[in-house]
């Protein structure tokens, strides 16, 4: 696809989001009801497609989960689906009224954003959690994905189109409301440019794509994905409930992007870390610790998987069953590592204390802030969204999971009876 065929494409994408606020409700729940039943039926296609992107990765390579499939993936796709079908619409809803002195009657009006873009990397169930959310509010996506997952995207697409054809009748426009880039680094960066016709992208991976992204489009970003994500175990933690947390902000899926990339220790509690990190030490998590943890779980932790830490080793997103260890002698220090470190992604505190617990909550800077939970938690689905588009990090217009109110604006909508301004 060249320049021009490009914008010819999206040229279609964006008049038909123009029609796409006028179709009824039923219409939009039919579509993603046929989607959920098309993923059901077609397990067997979707795993025989994403089977050929596996053959071409290493099972040691962090991306390699990401791209995995399996039937209890797809079934929660298909969950996800339905789900979101059962939604009240985000479009349409009054936020606020007013009638000025002179009687004109405003009205704020939440409204979709009409043309979505989203690039993304390894996971194959983007394909289908970007269209969702578009779909049920209102707004139509063009989609570029990775490489690593080309085959499993394709088929994930062609079940989309099947649904939208099955149930589009006489509206010929809905075809048009959802695009899947090829992968084409040409046309990805042409894509960028085009903000005539895209009115937000949103990256969804590593770093180093959302650097790209934020640096090379003329588009509108939101910023998400990159999660550096520390959990601090204060002086005041409880030693059984803290160590189920770290374990499970670690292991429960190490490549997604909040997952425990550092754990952050109170000095005064280093006589626990061992506790702390040895059910870790089964699952093969390699552990880099700085000077005073090191001199703890030397010995006590086995020696191929402990390493002494370096300045790179904070900071860092591992996405791989990969951790850091942080000593800090102070509740302060602990928040001065954060704000340096983190990426504003997900951060957590374990303690006892309900006045420290409080003042983390107040001054740690994230999108996501816990106390005595597991960092696991950020994800659309667990918060009840259904899905996500990504996770924000950024403060303008949406933070944190993104479900189908964030894919909304507002107009205001005045109504008037000749009024003229003086």
């Amino acid at each position: 696809m060249n320049k021009m065929n490009l914008q010819q494409a999206l040229a279609k994408v964006q008049a038909a989001s123009r029609k796409f606020v006028m179709l009824e409700e039923s219409v939009v729940n039919d579509v993603m009801m046929k989607l959920a039943e098309l993923l059901k039926k077609n397990v067997e296609k979707i795993l025989d497609a994403n089977a050929k992107d596996l053959a071409k990765m290493d099972k040691n390579d962090s991306m390699y989960d990401r791209v995995l499939l399996n039937e209890k993936r797809i079934q929660s796709m298909a969950s996800s689906v339905m789900e979101i079908a059962g939604y009240n619409s985000p479009v349409g809803i009054e936020l606020e009224h007013r009638v000025l002195d002179n009687d004109l009657d405003l009205r704020k009006i939440s409204v979709p954003f009409g043309v979505v873009g989203c690039i993304f990397e390894a996971r194959p169930n983007v394909v289908i959690d970007i269209f969702s959310l578009c779909f049920k509010s209102r707004n139509a996506c063009v989609m570029k994905g990775g490489s690593q997952s080309e085959n499993s995207n394709g088929i994930l697409y062609e079940l989309i189109l099947k649904a939208i054809e099955e149930c589009r009748g006489e509206k010929h426009f809905m075809i048009d409301l959802v695009l899947l880039l090829k992968n084409d680094r040409e046309l990805l960066a042409e894509f960028m440019k085009q903000d005539k016709y895209v009115d937000v992208v949103v990256p969804r991976g590593g770093q180093g794509l959302i650097n790209f992204v934020r640096e090379n489009s003329m588009i509108p970003v939101i910023e998400t994905g990159a999660g550096v994500v520390h959990v601090y175990f204060d002086e005041f933690g409880d030693l059984d409930k803290g160590r189920e947390i770290v374990f499970n902000a670690k292991i429960s899926r190490p490549s997604v992007c909040n997952a425990l990339d550092t754990l952050i220790i109170h000095e005064s509690r280093l006589r626990d870390l061992q506790r702390i990190v040895r059910p870790m030490e089964e699952k093969k998590v390699e552990i880099y610790a700085d000077e005073k943890a090191y001199k703890i779980l030397d010995g006590d932790y086995s020696k191929d998987l402990l390493h002494k830490a370096g300045e790179k080793n904070f900071g860092m997103e591992y996405l791989a069953l990969k951790m850091a260890v942080k000593t800090v002698v102070s509740f302060e220090e602990a928040l001065e590592h954060i704000a340096n470190f983190g990426s504003k992604h997900s951060e957590s505190i374990i303690t006892e204390n309900r006045e420290r617990a409080d003042i983390f909550l107040k001054a740690v800077d994230a999108a996501c802030v816990y106390v005595n939970a597991s960092t696991r938690f950020t994800d659309g689905g667990e918060f009840g969204l259904g899905a996500e588009v990504g996770i924000s990090t950024q403060k303008l217009h949406a933070r944190g999971p993104m479900g189908i109110k964030e894919l909304t604006s507002y107009k205001w909508i005045i109504r008037g009876d000749g009024q003229v301004r003086n």
